[in-house]
């Protein structure tokens, strides 16, 4: 129909004539509340920031003649962060002649992974960097998600608490 029609007949109504598809042909437009239609994009546009996941790489550093408690301590470390739903870059530093023999840096990731392989999957591969050699692990994909929902309803409740605290 006409624009001057469509006009008149969201002045009846007491509407707004918004244009949905300006990019179609013809344009597409309706008869709505435009005040309404703002507030509604905006609310799911909120939410949708809400639930996007933020993800955080910690990284830990391991040397290739690590004593096995250190070892321990730094695995737990891995847990700690892979449980919070983080990703873990381990980075094991090689030096001097210790760079001649990158198959037992390998296999020290490979026994980090296969310990931690309950809370984790391995995202990377072991590859050589330079005089490092670098893997990432993540936490699984619903462990992620649950931990996720967690920080986010901690939030939420920290901040309804802030709202509702009487200002001094």
């Amino acid at each position: 129909m006409s624009i001057g029609e469509a006009l008149r007949l969201a002045q009846d109504a007491e509407l707004d004539l918004v244009e949905v598809a300006p990019m179609a042909r013809p344009p597409v437009a309706k008869l709505m509340d435009y005040g309404k239609f703002k507030y509604e994009s905006a609310q799911k546009a909120r939410e949708a920031r809400r639930n996007q996941a933020l993800t955080v790489i910690k990284e830990m550093r391991l040397r290739l003649k690590i004593d096995p408690h250190d070892y321990e301590t730094k695995k737990g470390h891995v847990e700690r962060f892979l449980k919070g739903g983080d990703k873990v870059k381990i980075t094991v530093m090689f030096r001097g002649r210790e760079q001649s023999r990158p198959e037992m840096g390998y296999r020290l990731l490979q026994r980090l992974a296969a310990d931690v392989s309950e809370l984790g999957v391995v995202e990377s591969n072991p590859k050589q960097d330079g005089r490092n050699m670098v893997m990432v692990i993540a936490p699984h994909r619903n462990q992620a998600a649950q931990d996720a929902a967690r920080r986010s309803a901690k939030a939420e409740k920290a901040s309804a608490a802030e709202e509702q605290a009487p200002s001094a």
